[in-house]
């Protein structure tokens, strides 16, 4: 499995599976409907590339493996490895994590027509708000929660279970209810899921003007 996957990456990486190497293939299979692979071999090699191009594209892809990549990987320090996987793991989650945020309350701000602040950190931990209305000396609590395709509503209503008590304690002192925000991608693009909750959010904003 390591040799296929390395064999599979450098294949990729400098094009050598590409039409213009390999011929238009899953055309080319059709068009022979083979009833087995010999036939298909026969076929592809009197056809669509002869057995020494494919040789040839495998020496290619020897030297790429054994010069080109192994050059490249005898320059990489341990360093390098260990600063990667900080990035990896720290920077870039983060930095998508900050865009799909600030992505999503900018949707609900530019809706509303209304101020919406980033919530304390104390906020963060004690009540699980990310941002915060403020309407008159009242507050309203926002917390928005990454939609993925293959979370599990079990997990959803464990997780709201679990947050229901803080949000009721920002209710009671703040005044404010705490609303969801789900964010999903929509063609690559963030955006709120449950609408319907800016409705909610402004009959919230307008029960806290009547104060």
């Amino acid at each position: 499995m390591p040799k296929e996957w390395i064999l599979n990456s450098a294949v990729n990486r400098f094009q050598l599976n590409f039409k213009k190497n390999v011929g238009a293939v899953s055309e080319a299979i059709r068009k022979c409907s083979p009833k087995n692979i010999e036939e298909w071999r026969n076929y592809y090699f009197q056809n669509v590339r002869s057995k020494e191009h494919i040789e040839e594209l495998g020496k290619r892809l020897y030297v790429k493996v054994t010069e080109v990549i192994q050059a490249e990987v005898s320059e990489i320090t341990l360093e390098d490895c260990i600063n990667y996987m900080l990035q990896l793991v720290i920077d870039r989650t983060y930095d998508g994590y900050v865009t799909e945020i600030q992505t999503i309350y900018g949707q609900l701000q530019a809706e509303l027509g209304i101020k919406i602040e980033p919530a304390p950190d104390e906020w963060d931990r004690l009540f699980n708000v990310d941002f915060y209305i403020k309407i008159a000396e009242k507050y309203i609590g926002l917390q928005i929660k990454p939609i993925n395709k293959g979370i599990q509503l079990p997990e959803m209503f464990k997780e709201y279970a679990l947050q229901e008590k803080s949000h009721q304690e920002f209710t009671k002192k703040f005044g404010g209810k705490v609303f969801y925000l789900f964010s999903t991608s929509v063609e690559g693009k963030k955006e709120i899921q449950n609408k319907e909750v800016i409705e909610e959010i402004r009959a919230e904003i307008e029960r806290l003007k009547q104060l």
